[in-house]
């Protein structure tokens, strides 16, 4: 599944490991790590950075949107995809 995270930009769902805010130290320096390993992509369209992904290939995405937004998108787009269970609707 395919996830919207700012400016047109389209994350697969099931590659994400984490969606984390980029103020703390070490998010830091993995986003820091990851830029001068090339294994960064930036979808902030020259915006301020406000969620930082983890990706499962070792790839991190930054985005302009907050990790509660990309988050809750996740969340309603895996709640109309999963099927009622015992018959509930």
């Amino acid at each position: 599944m395919l996830i919207h995270i700012g400016f047109g930009n389209i994350v697969n769902t099931a590659k994400i490991i984490a969606i984390v805010s980029p103020e703390s130290a070490p998010i830091k320096r993995l986003v820091q790590s990851a830029k001068e390993k090339g294994v960064a992509i930036d979808a902030t369209q020259g915006r301020k950075t406000k969620s930082v992904l983890v990706m499962e290939n070792s790839q991190v995405v930054l985005s302009a949107l907050l990790p509660e937004t990309i988050a809750g998108r996740v969340q309603t787009l895996q709640g109309e995809t999963m099927e009622p269970e015992n018959g509930e609707e």
